[in-house]
């Protein structure tokens, strides 16, 4: 039996790996939000003001967890409906965990030049590797019959939809740096409180359900 055949085939060693890496870029993504130096701070005044220099920073950092959880629970309800994986998958998720890995650092720039259109780009694109490779596993899970017995193609379909519908709309929301970088980043922290925030009613209304992207 060639090694292709069975590399890769455990979606439980997949998941671990994944909430490893995922724990792990979350706690990074805190780094940023550093607290002000006691020598620099010497009245309540100056502690406000200097917390009001930092908003950007919380923001981001606010931005970004609510992301990558998303993102953890998407690829979780993708995994949860595969028999098994392959080496293709395997290889597909490690790409995705690499993107999720970078978080911190895009989450950085974003904080510490939101006003500038390119690091609103650069996060915008973070997003995008993690959509693009999302959307690939659905995809390949299905090509390749990775799926559980049970697993309803619509379901499959209805992951592939919200993936879609969502990085549409983080599009658009990128595109608003065209007016302002703050717009932008404003519709892209409105687009994951509407993620986590919508009734499920909604959600399926529109063809998404509750526990995808």
């Amino acid at each position: 039996m060639p090694y292709n055949a069975i590399a890769g085939r455990s979606v439980e060693r997949l998941t671990t790996l994944s909430d490893g890496v995922f724990a792990i870029a979350m706690t990074l993504l805190v780094l940023d939000v550093k607290v002000p130096s006691a020598d620099v701070i010497h009245s309540n005044g100056q502690l406000l003001a200097m917390l009001a220099d930092r908003a950007p920073n919380m923001l981001a950092y606010v931005m970004s967890f609510l992301t990558l959880g998303i993102f953890w629970m998407a690829q979780g309800t993708q995994l949860s409906q595969c028999e098994q994986s392959d080496k293709v998958m395997t290889w597909i998720h490690i790409l995705y965990l690499m993107f999720v890995a970078i978080m911190p650092f895009s989450t950085g720039l974003l904080a510490e030049f939101m006003e500038y259109r390119a690091a609103v780009i650069c996060y915008w694109a973070n997003l995008l590797l993690l959509g693009a490779a999302l959307f690939a596993s659905i995809r390949h899970a299905k090509a390749a019959q990775l799926l559980k017995a049970d697993a309803l193609l619509a379901e499959s379909n209805m992951h592939e939809r919200r993936i879609l519908a969502f990085q549409a709309l983080y599009l658009l929301a990128a595109l608003g740096v065209i007016v302002s970088s703050y717009l932008s980043v404003a519709l892209l922290a409105g687009l994951q409180l509407f993620s986590i925030l919508t009734p499920a009613k909604l959600h399926k209304t529109a063809g998404i359900d509750e526990n995808g992207m």
